[in-house]
């Protein structure tokens, strides 16, 4: 089977559901699809067919790093790729009115999510470079995992007899020469890369070495966006429930979890060592906020800031954000309207 040739110079949208041994793709003019394998010769063959249509996107769902490899040779080859989160591509279906779910269905959902991305005009922060990102990504997801079967170990532990822990004391050390090793693996590579990021990065007290790498790995947009646009793309920004004259609570929701899960750790340390993290956190707790509304809060100023920074590239300056908090205390606080209240100007 082949792509239609097409009788107009319409641009098209590709959806590839991607599994481990096959590439199952369809265009969203609706064609039957094409079957390929998930290697070399089926990237070169679904190339080959690509090339000769007027393609303006290519939509991959994330499938455990499956999908990495043929995403990058479609880049490298100059065509439009984007990778989304696989809630993202079923909640689109289930809205398009797709309750089945096989590789077909979900290669012609990606197909049609496709073409609606197209149409935005924010699609550029989608479509983003694989290459560097894919190996160090790699990195990232093995360090974490042997951390967790470190701490997996550490554990059982707890557990009785002394052959257990023996061979559990063994099992440890090895997984900690592992972690050493990627460790190094992990710095060597950002160093080179990365170099002028690290260092702006470094500046800010309480961001360490695994946390630089999380966001160079998990956030390449960082510098790119706007705070409000990177708060939302990381699942930080409290997300508004209103409807009428209802105000429901704020919650954050989505966005990339194991960013989230680091910024927690390094709000927990800042608000305790950083001066400028600190001043922020007091404040919000002095007019009544809830701690850990108070440390969300504080993970999204640890976001938003280095953002700030890689974008203008200037590093820390603890004055200036010291400053800002000061006159923000300083500032008289305006009384809000109650829900359904009208508000007349004088």
């Amino acid at each position: 089977m082949s792509l239609p040739n097409p009788t107009c110079n319409a641009r098209i949208t590709v959806g590839v559901d991607v599994s481990k041994a096959t590439l199952e793709v369809v265009p969203s003019q609706g064609a039957k699809p094409l079957v390929l394998s998930n290697d070399e010769a089926g990237y070169a063959a679904l190339l080959s067919e690509l090339r000769q249509r007027d393609v303006g996107l290519v939509l991959f769902e994330a499938t455990g790093g499956f999908e990495l490899a043929c995403a990058t040779a479609l880049q490298l080859a100059g065509l439009a790729v984007a990778v989304i989160n696989p809630r993202q591509a079923r909640d689109f279906a289930r809205a398009m009115g797709y309750l089945a779910k096989t590789d077909r269905i979900d290669a012609c959902v990606l197909a049609d999510m496709a073409r609606t991305l197209l149409a935005r005009g924010d699609l550029s922060k989608l479509v983003k470079p694989l290459p560097d990102e894919q190996q160090l990504q790699g990195l990232v997801t093995r360090r974490r995992q042997l951390m967790a079967m470190r701490q997996a170990q550490e554990h059982r532990m707890q557990m009785p007899g002394v052959r257990q822990r023996c061979s559990l004391n063994t099992i440890i050390k090895a997984l900690e020469r592992e972690i050493a090793r990627v460790d190094n693996d992990l710095q060597a590579f950002i160093g080179t890369n990365h170099g002028e990021m690290v260092a702006l990065l470094d500046s800010v007290k309480g961001v360490g070495k695994a946390t630089i790498s999380t966001l160079l790995a998990e956030v390449p947009e960082l510098g790119k966006l706007s705070g409000r646009q990177v708060s939302a793309l990381v699942g930080v920004a409290p997300i508004n429930r209103d409807s009428g004259t209802m105000r429901g609570k704020r919650s954050i929701f989505g966005g990339r979890a194991d960013v989230r899960r680091v910024l927690f750790m390094v709000a927990l340390v800042a608000s305790r060592h950083n001066p400028v993290i600190k001043a922020f956190y007091q404040r919000l707790l002095a007019v009544g906020k809830p701690k850990k509304v108070a440390l969300v809060a504080c993970m999204r100023k640890l976001l938003t800031i280095p953002n700030a920074m890689v974008r203008s590239r200037k590093p820390w300056d603890q004055a200036l954000h010291l400053g800002r908090f000061s006159r923000r205390l300083l500032r008289p606080r305006r009384a809000r309207p109650a829900p359904g209240a009208t508000t007349v100007a004088g």
